[in-house]
């Protein structure tokens, strides 16, 4: 048994039994708690792909096919939310459904709407930074998605910059993604990232991945090129207690991978009408990533569930592959 998941499992339950009123703050369900108790490989999945990713019934379909994958290569999904106020660490089917059909009713939740959608008893669906959040919280060290956010285009005078990228540089979570989204200024995203310490690493590449393409024209910080390299850089990172996340690129399958001129002509396309239309924020990504899916007819969303699924086979991958290490060491 890996002492230091028993010692995480146990301090997290003894700080989180319900209150005085019955109230719970967490709620981590019997498969996942079972397998950081005893050192197994689990990954961490957020939900907002679920819920504001793709329409229902397409978006329970894809999720039940994630967590699968996640399972076939040896590891324990761990689909993050938010439910009537309670953070719920592992969905059931039942409430993986339930996510699927709020949809957008769900509220997106990053780091800084979490107390807020708990008070209110809300229903939320995590984004990179909250699901990074619950994660380090239970002792998952890594978590898997399609891509992260970044510095948005123009950033440099709107500041408008994802809170994933302050996540990554204060939570140690290892982030398994298809690099950065291409609607977003990538150049500026990994100078930010170097600027709150991020390692960032790419996966069988040389170069920095762009989400819908599996180039983008940047050098990547690093490369690693196997499970257990990854492994590897993810125990030493969290041995030296860097207390910083890792960012590691895995390229969309080149038979996935969209036509990166057609894909930056419907992104130049959208970030026009999002400005006509003075959309901004959080609701900036959502409308791009729609809008892009529309312009292209359907194939930025056929790569996006194509790379999130290849993300969960290499981060169960890696799970294991560190699950193993530690046993090894411990």
């Amino acid at each position: 048994m890996a002492s230091w998941a028993l010692s995480r499992i146990t301090n997290l339950q003894n700080h989180l039994n319900p209150t005085p009123k019955g109230e719970n703050l967490i709620k981590i369900s019997p498969e996942v708690s079972e397998a950081l108790s005893l050192g197994k490989a689990v990954v961490a999945l957020e939900s907002t792909i679920i819920s504001h990713g793709m329409p229902y019934p397409q978006n329970l379909e894809t999720a039940k096919e994630v967590e699968e994958i996640v399972r076939q290569n040896g590891a324990v999904p761990a689909t993050i939310a938010i439910l009537d106020g309670v953070s719920c660490i592992g969905l059931s089917v039942e409430e993986l459904e339930r996510l699927a059909i709020l949809g957008r009713k769900a509220r997106k939740t990053a780091r800084r709407d979490i107390a807020h959608v708990i008070a209110t008893r809300g229903n939320g669906a995590t984004t990179v930074s909250a699901t990074m959040f619950f994660a380090s919280m239970v002792g998952i060290p890594i978590f898997v998605t399609g891509g992260i956010g970044g510095v948005h285009r123009h950033g440099e005078s709107t500041m408008d910059i994802s809170s994933d990228l302050v996540e990554l540089g204060r939570t140690p979570v290892a982030v398994v993604s298809a690099g950065v989204k291409s609607i977003l200024d990538i150049s500026r995203t990994l100078e930010y990232l170097e600027t709150q310490g991020v390692c960032v690493t790419a996966y069988q590449t040389s170069e920095f991945p762009a989400f819908f393409t599996d180039k983008s024209g940047f050098k990547a910080p690093s490369r690693v090129d196997s499970p257990e390299e990854c492994a590897r850089l993810i125990d030493t990172s969290s041995n030296l207690k860097l207390g910083t996340g890792i960012l590691i690129g895995v390229p969309i399958p080149s038979e996935h991978s969209a036509s990166g001129k057609t894909i930056e002509s419907a992104i130049q396309k959208a970030l026009s009408e999002a400005r006509e239309k003075n959309i901004t924020g959080s609701a900036e990504t959502p409308f791009l990533l729609a809008r892009v899916n529309e312009l292209t007819g359907g194939a930025s969303l056929a790569s996006n569930i194509a790379l999130v699924k290849n993300n969960a086979r290499v981060g169960a991958q890696i799970a294991v592959s560190l699950s193993q290490l530690r046993e090894q060491s411990s």
